[in-house]
């Protein structure tokens, strides 16, 4: 036996966890929305409107977006948004020791 918890920031309604963080982590390798929402098997816009119904919800931009052209587009992380995803990662992880301690107390 294990056990099993998900983790998400609420602000009227689910506004990052998960999935949005594994998003944003693609989008910081491949420097596309576009590509990182292929990896993940979702669609453009999919992704596209998480990334915005996201922004809307913790009030502030997480990309930085640059449309189309010559050299074609690509989103970049904002500094608030990389700042998101690092306090994020950091909580998750000390969430997951805090309950494998706690279940450890109760359950041996």
């Amino acid at each position: 036996m294990k056990v099993a918890y998900k983790v998400w920031l609420d602000n009227d309604g689910k506004a990052f966890g998960e999935g949005p963080y594994q998003l944003l982590k693609r989008i910081e390798e491949t420097g596309s929305l576009h590509q990182a929402a292929m990896e993940m098997k979702m669609s453009y816009r999919k992704a596209w409107r998480t990334m915005h119904e996201i922004e809307g919800k913790l009030g502030f931009a997480l990309l930085d977006r640059q449309v189309g052209g010559v050299s074609g587009g690509g989103s970049q992380i904002t500094d608030t948004g990389r700042k998101l995803m690092k306090n994020y990662e950091s909580f998750r992880n000390d969430v997951r020791e805090a309950l494998q301690d706690i279940y450890k107390k109760h359950f041996g």
